[in-house]
């Protein structure tokens, strides 16, 4: 599928706030950008780089009053995210050295205390694709999505416990689960087609058999058309906007559409 996303942004501050965005997506083996605009008002210089996760950052300072940033992409999605059932669980020592950090613990995955909770999850599946399918089918059954159940601090330990929170905190406690089984698990945030309420979204993807594949514990299934934004070790490395100042965010708007 072909979608047209777009995300609005609207800040206002009192003084001059430095400021790092995460708002371009990039081209991989998983979808195309084929259009993509960036606009800001007033207009003042933007410097981009790339980040340790391969992320395009832009960096900027917002000027005194009112910021507006407005981003625009067609993207060519798969329909259907891939799966496969007899993919293997690298043992640790195969691992690639690039990818070892995403086994260890983060702010907001403490994978080492839940492993028993992992284990009594995977039970004896196979050490396969199936025990990562088994831990988000799980979240997905035992922890409410509840909106303004959670906040920017709620972690994986807290979510376990309280089972119920936001994508966001289901994407850390798979993120958690599958690092606590010594598999390789990132944060991902971006655009999905259909999602409800529409907004920026989160969800995780598991190192298995020599790639990443992608999972979802919102719905019943992980769907595809989705657009991928930015990678990390959880929310921390994603924020779409990390200020260093005082400002307030007045609104913010995200659409997502197919083009027919």
């Amino acid at each position: 599928m072909i979608l047209d996303a777009t995300c609005q942004l609207n800040y206002q501050t009192t003084g001059e706030v430095p400021v790092i965005f995460m708002l371009r997506p990039r081209s991989g083996w998983a979808q195309w950008i084929m259009r993509e605009e960036f606009h800001i008002h007033p207009q003042v210089s933007v410097v981009e780089f790339t980040d340790v996760y391969g992320n395009l950052c832009q960096r900027t300072v917002m000027p005194a009053g009112d910021f507006h940033l407005s981003v625009q992409y067609r993207v060519l999605v798969p329909d259907i995210v891939d799966a496969d059932l007899m993919a293997m669980l690298m043992p640790v020592q195969n691992l690639p050295t690039d990818l070892l950090h995403y086994l260890l613990p983060s702010r907001y995955c403490q994978s080492d205390q839940v492993a028993g909770l992992a284990a009594s999850i995977v039970g004896d599946a196979p050490p396969t694709y199936v025990q990562v399918e088994k831990i988000r089918t799980w979240i997905h059954q035992q922890v409410a999505y509840e909106p303004g159940a959670s906040d920017s601090t709620t972690s994986a330990l807290e979510t376990a416990s309280k089972k119920r929170g936001v994508c966001r905190d289901l994407a850390h406690l798979g993120i958690a689960l599958c690092r606590a089984i010594d598999v390789p698990a990132r944060m991902v945030v971006g655009f999905l087609h259909e999602l409800q309420p529409m907004d920026l979204h989160a969800w995780f993807e598991a190192f298995i058999g020599g790639r990443w594949f992608t999972f979802d514990a919102m719905h019943e299934t992980t769907r595809g058309n989705r657009i991928v934004v930015a990678y990390g070790r959880d929310a921390a490395d994603v924020a779409l906007a990390t200020m260093f100042g005082d400002f307030t965010m007045q609104n913010m708007k995200v659409t997502v559409s197919p083009v027919y």
